[in-house]
């Protein structure tokens, strides 16, 4: 059962990597590269970059948390006491990800993805995108707690 819940822990941090890595890289590049562009570039840089992002990433971000959650029960029914906590810390961050991403970003992309494909104009898309771009602190830091956990798991003592 070690190995199992191991393999799942290093798919786990596979696929969040993939992630942790695109919203470091928002939070670090695209943030700000956003704020030399005029608006009706923002709406169609960032509308279409979601059109192709948030589908794209959903199965890793999904594969992500099913094999932390299947990690972690695998942990905790071998009684691998680290593991198991570690595998229930990477779970939790990792599911308050989803919560925030929900919560803010989700909504914004899917209203920017529309006005780039034509449905409407979107005069408040700057201020949307920095809604959005306000919770990337957050979810990089959740990410990141999530990442780090799942190492542990895999390395557990």
């Amino acid at each position: 059962m070690t190995t199992t819940f191991q393999i799942l822990a290093v798919l786990a941090v596979v696929s969040n990597a993939v992630v942790f890595g695109t919203d470091f890289f928002s939070a670090t590049v695209v943030r700000p590269a956003l704020a030399h562009v005029d608006d009706s570039t923002l709406v169609q840089v960032m509308g279409n970059v979601h059109r192709y992002g948030d589908k794209r990433l959903a199965l890793p971000g999904t594969l992500g948390l099913l094999a932390a959650l299947g990690g972690t029960g695998t942990a905790a029914a071998a009684s691998e006491t680290t593991a198991a906590v570690a595998g229930g810390v990477a779970c939790a961050a990792l599911v308050a990800w989803l919560v925030v991403f929900n919560k803010v970003p989700a909504p914004i992309n899917r209203r920017l993805t529309a006005a780039a494909s034509g449905q409407g104009a979107l005069p408040e898309a700057r201020a949307l995108q920095r809604r959005s771009d306000g919770v990337l602190g957050v979810l990089v830091t959740l990410q990141l707690l999530g990442l780090v956990a799942l190492c542990v798991m895999v390395a557990r003592p």
